[in-house]
């Protein structure tokens, strides 16, 4: 069983999220420089008879920040919490408004932790128990939920909050995807001649 390290594991991750989600490379929060971020996007309508008539419209989003560190620490998890509270909700969601634009739907905010060593049964704890939502206007403008995501290397194991846990066997299988050296997203991303997004491309 071949040693893995974040880098290898987050580039194949990359490329499994890049199938539904624009991945941008790399992403910037204040001072510091994080390896990748990810944006989804959908929006539906509903009509009766004839486009004039719209019943209703829902937007629907989900942000991923991936993050890497050697050893899982205290510093490791309030930095999640933090990320999730105070920039992706009021930053990414609300865009430093009162509330989400008109027909929000809801927003999953995620933060990827790929962690080179062991977590501990405590940290393993407090990550499952994790818990941030927050609605708008009774939900009438929607909610936000935010989950953390957690690899550990070391242990090969996966580690999330309740509503992270249904992607605990993608999470799974990038391990073996490395270890039989499936392509990563660099690679696929050079091969067709293409560049992750930029920062400064994300809608506004």
């Amino acid at each position: 069983m071949m040693n893995l390290d974040t880098a290898a594991y987050l580039d194949r991750l990359l490329l499994m999220y890049s199938n539904t989600f624009n991945i941008y490379k790399p992403y910037r929060i204040g001072a510091k420089e994080y390896p990748a971020y990810g944006y989804f996007f959908s929006h539906n309508e509903k009509y009766v008879l004839v486009r004039e008539i719209n019943m209703w419209t829902t937007d629907a989003y989900e942000h991923i920040l991936f993050m890497e560190t050697e050893t899982f620490t205290e510093e490791t998890l309030a930095e999640a919490e933090g990320i999730i509270r105070e920039y992706m909700e009021p930053v990414l969601v609300r865009k430093g408004e009162e509330l989400p634009p008109p027909n929000h739907m809801y927003s999953y905010l995620n933060v990827v932790i790929l962690c080179a060593g062991p977590v501990t049964k405590e940290f393993q704890k407090r990550i499952r128990h994790f818990k941030f939502e927050k609605g708008y206007q009774f939900n009438i403008r929607g909610f936000s939920r935010g989950n953390i995501l957690c690899v550990s290397l070391a242990d090969r194991e996966y580690y999330s909050n309740y509503y992270g846990r249904d992607k605990k066997k993608m999470f799974k299988r990038i391990f073996a995807d490395v270890e039989q050296g499936k392509p990563g997203f660099d690679q696929v991303m050079e091969e067709s001649g293409l560049t992750p997004f930029k920062q400064e491309d994300i809608p506004v």
